[in-house]
């Protein structure tokens, strides 16, 4: 360990001016062991610096390297975990518990030891040792303390034997020295010379201390002396003070009674200010006028001054019963004669109040019953805003009833709305009567025509616009949706705009009725019921029970709703009192739209712009309004009535059935998407949305392509091109005419469609009008193929010149015409008239012709060259065969 140690010394602490003063070899406890040492080091500079450094032996030599190092001041504690047995285990608390295991235990023992010397010389910091021997933290002997410093004892182990081998001079003993020494010029060079005269100067001192001390002794006398007489006179002062202080004694218990009178009577005045304060404060606050009184005991109700007399007395009341009183308060007798007081007046006015609105409500409702006869005959509605005037000015009044008496104001709410749901229940069912009447005809035989109960608005008459129509031709169709209409029935195909404008007309008279009575209404509820503030529990107004029953049950349901944070607030109150009001609207409005839908399927799509447009301007206004829920719901049956239409076409296009005696024509369904999407186009012309319009213009267009080439499968009489061909080429039409963005991709297929079966239809009735001449090229085609020259094909002996000559013999101008005009008559045939397309036949057969023949002529002169041999008609002749055949025709 010596050796280590001076190693240590010697590489690494003397380089840095450092002295090494104790050493451990230890490794961390509980780890696999990697041994290093533990340094205790001062530095040789001042001030003296202690500290512990962790040294490691290199890895990649034997040369030592220090690793970590702890200033001795930030350790806090030694741990050597027992002290009574050996144990090599000791715990350091630097800025966290470092555990350490000594080779052995008088290493560690050495190192603590160390460690608290070092400490108690240089810190002398708290520094708690815990489970440390105490004869290893002896203190250090005062003779240690008292050597000079060159003679210091050892630290640890006569290792710090040199810590105070010099000691710094004062800068007051250093002038001291070198004046001495410059008094004294052979100091430095005889310095026994100078020792014994500083020897003999000392001496001298001492004596001249000695005789100094023996003059003074006169002096002390002297002093002793006078303190003799001062301390003398300090006890005659005393006597000379006791006897002050015994007749100033009854003076001081006169002053104390005078003082202890004087604290009463501030006390007496403070109190009786205080209770002259309290007395102002409850006759200021809780006083209320004899003209207060009598407003709430006799006011008049019914003039507007009596009314705001009221208001103001039922302001006072309610200030005065609100006031914030003191502890103690209640207990007096004045005070609680007046709250007896107010709430008798409370209960008084509340009463008086409750019965004079009763009263108005059913006076009120008298006077409108009889106004209501002058409206049956119009599409209109009563207007209640006379009414709603008449109310509004007792609002403050209610909204004084809703803070003082919340079961009074419940049962007027339940009250005003019972009356109202009855009287509006009868406006409405008769403004839905008329609206009815006028949708299905005016007068009493348009009723019963059309079988009209009441105001159920049922129809027994046909349902569908489409009902059991087939395809016979358009003639035949025509005729067929007269004979219905003759029968009662109202079919959409033929009903006239101006039905179907009266109609948009009745049904936007019937929401513009609507919507300005339900928003006046909510508004009335809102500012009457002051509805508008915060949240409260919600009556149950839709209960046609007692007002004292209600009144209990709200009075038990009213803390459990409070104590689940007011599940409901003042606008789902309004919400249900609206729905009390109006429970008739939404079955009315559905009602109404059955009919509608009944007289003709398509007055969905009015309906269905309409009912939109008024549910989009009742979300801009309140989404939440008993307006905008309602028309959402009725707009969620016009959506599915819309919808049912729709399936209604595609089933009837399903169950479409052909004639097989008379050709097709344009198929009924295809007219009657022309008329859907000219309707529907100008109904939503200025509709805020088209989406319901866009998916159904793709779910019947895709109906029709399919059923179009159904019905074209099907037919026996007009040959399948021609079906296809002339259906498609009206759709197209359609579309092309009307421009529906959504079925662009339609018009493009439907085109498509057309021109193809077009093309199939010319080729499959021209054939082969020279069907000998185009079997012999068809020969000479194949032998070519083959690998014959087309200019050797003349020398075999099927194709030579004569062969060729002799198949266009048979085919003089004069055939060729009248082949074409018989051609002509056939295409007639299978032709309808509607869609005159018999001329862009006629002329795609003439081009037809014209091609094959060109390609006949190619042929000869390719395969008979300088021949001579030509047709027997030209294609100017072809031109006026075809020109002539379709003049005469």
């Amino acid at each position: 360990m010596t050796a280590i140690k001076h190693a240590l010394q010697r590489d690494i602490f003397t380089p840095n001016d450092e002295r090494l003063l104790s050493i451990v070899n230890v490794c961390k406890a509980g780890k696999k062991k990697k041994n290093c040492f533990l340094c205790a080091t001062v530095t040789t500079e001042r001030p003296v610096q202690v500290k512990v450094v962790k040294v490691k032996k290199s890895d990649k030599g034997d040369f030592y390297k220090r690793q970590q190092t702890w200033e001795l001041r930030d350790l806090t504690e030694v741990d050597a975990k027992d002290a009574s047995k050996e144990n090599p285990e000791f715990d350091l608390h630097f800025e966290k518990v470092y555990r350490w295991l000594a080779s052995s235990t008088a290493e560690k023992n050495s190192f603590i030891s160390c460690i608290w010397k070092l400490n108690q010389r240089y810190l002398r910091k708290k520094l708690e040792f815990v489970n440390v021997s105490p004869q290893l933290l002896e203190e250090l002997p005062k003779a240690e303390e008292s050597v000079p410093s060159g003679e210091s004892q050892s630290v640890a182990g006569g290792d710090d034997d040199a810590l105070d081998d010099y000691q710094e001079l004062s800068t007051r003993e250093e002038q001291d020295i070198e004046s001495m020494m410059e008094m004294c010029e052979y100091a430095i060079s005889n310095a026994e010379a100078f020792a014994e005269q500083l020897s003999k100067e000392l001496q001298v001192l001492d004596g001249a201390n000695i005789q100094s001390i023996m003059a003074s002794e006169k002096q002390v006398n002297i002093l002793m002396k006078l303190l003799d007489e001062a301390l003398a006179e300090v006890d005659t002062i005393e006597g000379k003070l006791s006897s002050y202080e015994e007749m100033l004694q009854s003076v001081k218990e006169q002053m104390d009674q005078i003082s202890q009178s004087n604290r009463l009577i501030q006390i007496s005045n403070t109190n009786n200010g205080k209770l002259l304060d309290e007395i102002q404060f409850l006759v200021n606050y809780m006083d209320l006028s004899k003209g207060h009184i009598r407003a709430l005991q006799e006011g008049d109700l019914t003039s507007p001054k009596g009314i705001e007399a009221c208001i103001n007395a039922s302001e006072a009341l309610l200030q005065c019963m609100n006031v914030a009183l003191q502890p103690g308060h209640d207990k007096l007798m004045a005070v609680k004669q007046q709250h007896l007081l107010f709430a008798d007046l409370r209960d008084t006015f509340a009463r008086r109040l409750t019965n004079h609105l009763n009263n108005v409500f059913v006076h009120q409702g008298h006077d409108q019953s009889s106004t209501l006869s002058q409206h049956t005959a119009e599409l209109t509605l009563p207007k209640h805003s006379p009414l709603h005037r008449d109310l509004l000015r007792y609002a403050k009044l209610m909204e004084w009833l809703k803070n003082t008496h919340r079961e009074k104001y419940e049962g007027l709410s339940r009250t005003y709305v019972d009356y109202m749901s009855r009287l509006y229940e009868r406006e409405i069912k008769d403004f839905f009567e008329v609206a009815k009447i006028k949708m299905a005809g005016t007068s009493k035989e348009a009723k019963g025509k059309f079988g009209l109960h009441g105001s159920s608005g049922k129809l027994t008459g046909s349902t569908s616009s489409l009902n059991k129509l087939t395809v016979q031709g358009p003639n035949s169709r025509r005729s067929q949706s007269s004979s219905l209409l003759d029968m009662g029935n109202m079919s959409a195909s033929d009903l006239d705009v101006a039905d179907r404008t009266k109609f948009d007309k009745i049904f936007e008279q019937v929401l513009s009725e609507l919507e300005p009575l339900c928003l006046a209404e909510q508004d009335f509820i809102s500012k009457f019921f002051k509805l508008q503030q915060h949240p409260i529990v919600t009556p149950p107004l839709a209960q046609p029970e007692t007002e004292e029953s209600n009144g209990g049950t709200l009075s038990r349901i009213a803390p459990q709703a409070e104590h689940r944070h007011s599940l409901s607030s003042e606008k789902d109150m309004v919400r249900l009192m609206m729905n009390k009001i109006f429970q008739s609207i939404e079955t009315e409005l559905n009602s109404l739209i059955a009919l509608g839908d009944k007289i003709d399927s398509f007055n969905s799509l009015y309906m269905l712009v309409k009912m939109s447009h008024h549910v989009w301007t009742a979300e801009n206004v309140d989404p939440a309004s008993y307006l905008s829920t309602t028309l959402g719901n009725v707009l969620v049956t016009v959506k599915r009535n819309f919808d049912k239409c729709i399936s209604g076409q595609i089933k009837q296009m399903e169950e479409v059935k052909i004639s097989k005696k008379s050709k097709v024509g344009i198929l009924s369904f295809v007219t009657v998407f022309e008329e859907f999407a000219e309707l529907a186009e100008t109904i939503f012309r200025s509709a805020e949305r088209r989406g319901d319009l866009d998916k159904a213009y793709v779910k019947l267009i895709r109906a029709v392509f399919m059923n179009v080439e159904k019905v074209a499968n099907e037919s026996q009489k007009t040959p399948r091109d021609v079906v296809m061909m002339e259906n498609f080429h009206h759709i197209f039409s359609t579309l092309s005419r009307l421009k529906i963005s959504c079925l662009d991709a339609e018009r493009r297929e439907a085109k498509h469609k057309y021109t193809d079966h077009l093309q199939s239809y010319v080729i499959n009735s021209l054939g082969q009008p020279l069907e000998k001449l185009n079997h012999f090229f068809e020969g000479v085609e194949a032998r070519v193929a083959q690998g014959v020259r087309e200019e050797e094909v003349s020398y075999q002996l099927a194709f030579n010149k004569q062969e060729l000559r002799k198949v266009i013999k048979e085919y003089p101008g004069k055939e060729v015409k009248k082949g074409l005009d018989n051609l002509y008559k056939k295409v007639d045939k299978h032709l309808c008239e509607e869609e005159s397309l018999l001329q862009v036949v006629w002329h795609s057969m003439q081009d037809e012709f014209i091609r094959q023949y060109k390609h006949f002529e190619d042929l000869i002169g390719r395969c008979y060259p300088g021949s001579g041999i030509t047709m027997e008609f030209t294609i100017q002749d072809m031109l006026e065969y075809f020109s002539s055949i379709a003049q005469s025709h």
